[in-house]
């Protein structure tokens, strides 16, 4: 699934590379694990053409030049993956909070937010005003919140084969996780920061009467950070598809042991 300045399911965004890992907690408990089914993204982009519902108001502010980052470098050089150093304090809803001031600390933020936007909880109406209030600035809020309740409606649920709060019906298992891959600084200052998160992912509804099984995805999510209440906080998004790989060769895999592997393996919910 995917929100984003320019659209949905067809058109994603995010990227970066370097020498070391990517470090990653994971969860205390499965209460952090995403819920599976299709790609909000691309199933409302394709079904119901709602790119403009939830990506029109939020273009991607014009990219900062040529300038430097905190470290010296050009924007544009590649740099390695680091973690920064400062743990982030716990977060109710899975999503953390607390990032650094820093570069690194805009990059650890922007792939955790990507996780949130691209996810199960968000398309449920019981849980999407808290990721909502916890991922954007203030003046963005409300305004999010109702553009994704319209985007999210009972009847684009419907489409996708949920209940009308989101859920999957008995039986079956909604999957949308995300994975960042990488991510990249395009522009950074200590108030605003623009990144690219590189991602891939498993969408779609496991089970056996489902017509939208679940498959995965590669996309860039473009992201306008600003620092807001002392964290960095989503100003913008979009969503480009790719760079994707060549498929590879593998069986897929049943729908009960997708639905098994969701349910067993919780989400990670904190990146770098």
């Amino acid at each position: 699934m995917s929100i984003g300045g320019d659209g949905y399911g067809d058109e994603r965004d995010y990227a970066d590379s370097g020498r070391r890992g990517t470090r990653t907690r994971l969860p205390e408990s499965e209460t952090a694990a995403r819920p599976p089914v299709v790609r909000p993204g691309k199933t409302l982009l394709t079904v119901v053409g709602v790119v403009v519902l939830l990506i029109a108001a939020l273009a991607f502010a014009t990219r900062g030049g040529g300038g430097n980052n905190a470290d010296g470098k050009a924007p544009d050089q590649t740099q390695p993956t680091a973690p920064t150093g400062v743990a982030p304090v716990e977060g109710g809803t899975g999503i953390p909070s607390g990032f650094a001031r820093t570069e690194q600390g805009a990059q650890s933020a922007a792939a955790n937010y990507a996780v949130a936007l691209v996810s199960a909880e968000i398309i449920q109406p019981g849980a999407r005003p808290e990721i909502v209030q916890r991922v954007f600035v203030p003046g963005k809020v409300d305004d999010m919140r109702a553009r994704m309740d319209e985007a999210y409606s009972a009847a684009f649920l419907d489409k996708l084969g949920l209940r009308e709060d989101g859920t999957a019906p008995a039986g079956s298992t909604y999957v949308s996780r995300t994975v960042p891959v990488g991510t990249k600084v395009v522009s950074y200052s200590s108030t605003s920061t623009d990144l690219e998160v590189w991602c891939t992912g498993v969408y779609g509804l496991a089970g056996q009467e489902s017509t939208t099984p679940v498959t995965t995805d590669w996309f860039t999510m473009k992201l306008k950070l600003a620092w807001a209440d002392g964290d960095w906080k989503v100003e913008s998004f979009a969503q480009e598809a790719g760079p994707a790989p060549v498929n590879g060769d593998l069986r897929a895999s049943s729908a009960d042991d997708i639905a098994e592997a969701v349910e067993g393996f919780g989400g990670f919910t904190y990146a770098r």
